[in-house]
Formats: structure tokens, sequence, C-alpha cells
């Protein structure tokens, strides 16, 4: 794996091992590609629940399995406000404040402690997997709740495609795959981030065996808003609100999507009340959002006096200043990745996913920043996460307006 890649992955799955970001009806393992010549990695039991018994949910009754990380608590909120009942499965160790009330189940699914979850009297209308990120840690507890989940939401990501750089993917689109001997050797995190997109496809499948047409496979590209640990956007509406001469990466008409996390959680709890079974791209917004569009809105959405300037990937690249890593949300068009900004989401749409404005996300980001703790608002500012420092973005902007000038002297 280049180092590009893996500079790529590493943002992409920042917290990921711990918190966690096409027409294909129903289920979902006609979009999951098995290496050729090796059988499926789970059996298919029978349930007890077949997907002509499933009826729209009112008043339902969830198990999430993690649920205090990031994208979990949107989701747990989400069903609460609607009037649904959720117990927690989880270690107990992010976040455990969170939801007091609710019945927590504690265990560790990467070290096989399921027993919380082996009672048979614990039914649920549906399950939620928001931290499957090892196919046998998602077959073991899909298995185990095979008779007694009705639904599998499996939360993946668009990086189990298998071409990133193609533009519109769909649901349809080829995914990644990885030996089977050594997916299930895997473990540590590391291994996680280097295999994510395959892992995550697998893990889709697991899912799929074990809920055959009652699995619901939802892939996110970049989750962002209140909460997020990781300042895979946060960089941008933190660094317009400072002001001044703004580093902007690319063509001003490159394409970026992103996601709140309130929005994805939400319409994750739609999926379960409307029934909505398949394989669904969940990326934002509903129209196509330029990196100038977005840097745009978080000008408005903090009133500052930033200004732009544009330096092209080639220059960018040049400085050693990465896309999404150093340059947060965008990916150029053409690269490994440059597909990652046009995902194809019309069939979320059609099935009731809806996005707030990306001036709202910019306030309610920029908002949530400035109440959080002054270390964790030192570990943005200081480029210990994404995006560029202060004094980097400095240094390439004096070197963009020498390479400018230079440019411009040659032609006269």
């Amino acid at each position: 794996m280049s180092t590009r890649r893996r500079d790529f992955l590493r943002t992409t799955v920042h917290t990921g091992f711990g918190l966690f970001a096409g027409m294909l009806v129903p289920g979902c393992r006609s979009a999951v590609s098995q290496p050729a010549g090796e059988p499926q990695t789970a059996p298919e039991p029978t349930p007890a629940v077949t997907v002509e018994q499933l009826k729209p949910v009112t008043g339902g009754h969830f198990l999430v399995l993690g649920g205090t990380g990031f994208l979990g608590p949107h989701i747990v909120q989400a069903a609460l406000d609607r009037g649904h009942q959720v117990t927690l499965f989880n270690r107990g160790k992010t976040n455990p404040h969170l939801f007091p009330g609710l019945t927590k189940l504690r265990g560790d699914r990467r070290k096989g402690d399921l027993k919380a979850l082996e009672d048979p009297s614990l039914k649920f209308d549906a399950v939620i997997d928001t931290s499957g990120y090892i196919p046998r840690n998602v077959r073991a507890s899909a298995n185990l709740l095979a008779d007694r989940g009705g639904q599998y939401i499996f939360v993946s990501s668009i990086s189990a495609y298998k071409d990133g750089s193609v533009p519109g993917i769909d649901e349809n689109s080829p995914v990644a795959s990885i030996d089977k001997a050594v997916a299930e050797g895997i473990s540590d995190r590391k291994q996680v981030m280097e295999n994510y997109g395959p892992l995550k496809a697998m893990c889709e499948a697991e899912a799929e065996a074990a809920f055959p047409g009652r699995c619901t496979v939802i892939r996110p590209g970049l989750i962002v808003g209140p909460g997020d640990p990781t300042d895979r956007y946060t960089y941008w509406p933190v660094r317009i609100a400072r002001g001044g001469e703004v580093l902007a990466p690319g063509n001003p008409d490159d394409p970026v999507q992103l996601i709140d996390g309130r929005d994805l959680g939400s319409w994750i709890v739609t999926t379960i009340e409307q029934r909505h079974l398949g394989v669904y791209n969940a990326c934002g917004p509903e129209k196509t959002l330029t990196v100038q569009q977005m840097l745009e809105a978080c000008k408005r959405a903090s009133g500052s006096d930033a200004t732009f300037t544009w330096a092209d990937a080639k220059f960018l690249e040049e400085q050693k200043v990465m896309p999404w890593m150093h340059m947060p949300v965008w990916v150029p068009p053409g690269s490994e990745f440059g597909g990652f900004g046009s995902v194809n989401n019309r069939k979320a749409v059609a099935a009731g996913l809806t996005f707030r404005s990306a001036e709202q996300i910019a306030k309610d980001t920029l908002e949530w920043f400035n109440q959080r703790p002054e270390d964790k608002q030192k570990f943005l500012l200081e480029g210990k996460s994404a995006g560029i420092t202060q004094a980097r973005e400095q240094e390439v902007l004096a070197a963009w307006h020498t390479h400018q000038q230079s440019k411009t002297a040659q032609a006269s």
C-alpha cells in the first residue's frame, strides 16, 4: 500500500477501531463479491423472523452494538426522540456517562465476550451494528441474534468499494476483497486500518448471511458535525472563523461530500421504522457540493473576513500537503480516491435521507468546538489531528505566491 493510501486510511479510521461515517432489493449479499473459489464465510441460519414478517415499526425495541462513540449517540437519541426503546451493548469504556437511563449490557465482542446477549428472552425489532470492523466479530454477534433481532443494520463505509477513483460509485459497484485466512487473523488497530475497506465488505457479507433478506447495509462517506472527535471536517469552520488568507485546495469546483451525524443517525432509525432493506450509500448532500461552496458556507457561518487562495493539486503535492489529511474533506478528482467526492446517493435519498445545509453544519460544528475543553481544542489547533498548522499554512501560501510570481515573470 502506498504512503498516500495509508495516510488516507489513517484519517478515515482515525477513531474507527474504538468508535467507530444502488438498487439491490432485498438484502445486501449481491453487492458483496467473495474472492474467487472461497465459500461463504458464515453459515446461513434459518431465521425465526422472515423478511415477509417484517412490519413497519412504531415504539420498537432496538439493540445498538456500540452506541456511545460519535455516530452511535445520534442514532440512540433519534430513536428515543421518536418513542423507541433502546438497549446498548458495549464495553462501557467510551463515554459511559451517556444515556444513564438505558439498559446497558456489558461485553467485548473483539474478545468474544457476548455472554450478556445470550439470554433467549432478549428480543429486538432491530440490531444496529455501529462497531463492526472484523468479520469474525460480526459473524459471532449476528449469528447469536439471528432469531431474536428482526432486522440487522450494519454501518459500513464507502471504503468498502474496490475502486475509489471512479466518479458516481453506486451500490452495484464492486467491493474490495481480502483473503479469508488473512482476514481471520486480523486483530489489532493497525491491521484493521490497512485493510479497512475489504474488512468492511466482508463484515457486510457476514451480516447478510446471518440475516438473509433482513439486512440493511449503510455505507456512509465522511461523517461530520458536533461530537466528531477526528477533526476531519472541523478544521475548516475553525480555521475560517480565524479569518485572514486561507489556503484552499485544488479547483474551487472540485466536488466534496459529507453528512452530518445527526442526519445519518435519524435516517438509520427511519430505515428500521420503514423496513428499508439492502445497500445504501449514505453520502451528502443531495446535490453536488463543491469545495468552494463548503468553504464559503463556513465563512458565512462564522461571519469572518477570510479570503481563499486556491493552490492546485500538483503544487500541494510538491509541498507535501496531503489531500484529506492536511486539506480535510477534499480529494482531487482523478486520484486514487477521487470518486469519494461524487458517490451516488440517489437510492438513500429516495428512501428518505435528508440533509441540513452546509452553513448549518458549519455553524453547529463551530459552536460545539468552542465549547470543548481547551486541551481538546489544542489538539486541532496544534496540528495533532486533521488539517495543517497555522505556521505551515503560511509557509505554503508564501511558496504559492512565489510560484505564481515566477509564472507571471516567465510569461512576460
